[in-house]
């Protein structure tokens, strides 16, 4: 069960989710390839070597940095998915992290104002920064967040949809 699910309250459903974009992945991807080519280069090295007395520390030394590439890796995407930003119909959930966790749960009428800011490359590519404001509070912004425009049209219409819906009534 997701931290979201646990944490939904009662007559409360997810309208939209999404998380982190996958350009996040590009710092973490460059160094693991670094240290995975290195590996790799050492391992070849080491078998063009005819005798030689340190293959045994070469095969380590080579196994060890392929290892710290791939950690490197896994440390992006895990990064990646700890990050998730939900709009319910009653309010906005923020969770950030997987070991230490920080969190904003923010109703609907407690929003002052949602606002989005999309670098050039982050509109081909699809992210922005979302900057949430509370009512008399400080900005939270939320850096490289996929589809951040339709985070917003989503906050946007949920906060429409909560002031209309007790008129019908």
């Amino acid at each position: 069960m997701s931290y979201v699910e646990k944490h939904l309250l009662a007559g409360e459903t997810v309208v939209y989710k999404t998380r982190l974009h996958w350009i996040v992945l590009i710092g973490h991807a460059f160094s693991a390839a670094v240290f995975a080519i290195g590996g790799i280069w050492l391992l070849v090295w080491a078998a063009s070597q005819p005798d030689s007395s340190n293959r045994s520390n070469e095969l380590i030394g080579a196994s060890v940095l392929i290892v710290i590439g791939a950690i490197l890796f896994c440390m992006g995407v895990i990064r990646r998915n700890a990050t998730v930003m939900v709009v319910t119909n009653k309010r906005v959930l923020i969770k950030v992290g997987l070991a230490s966790r920080q969190t904003l749960e923010m109703l609907f009428s407690k929003i002052e104002s949602i606002a989005v800011d999309e670098p050039a490359f982050g509109r081909l590519l699809g992210y922005g920064t979302v900057i949430l404001r509370g009512v008399g509070g400080t900005p939270d912004p939320f850096p490289r967040i996929a589809h951040p425009l339709e985070f917003r049209r989503q906050v946007q219409q949920q906060i429409d949809d909560s002031q209309t819906q007790p008129a019908n009534r």
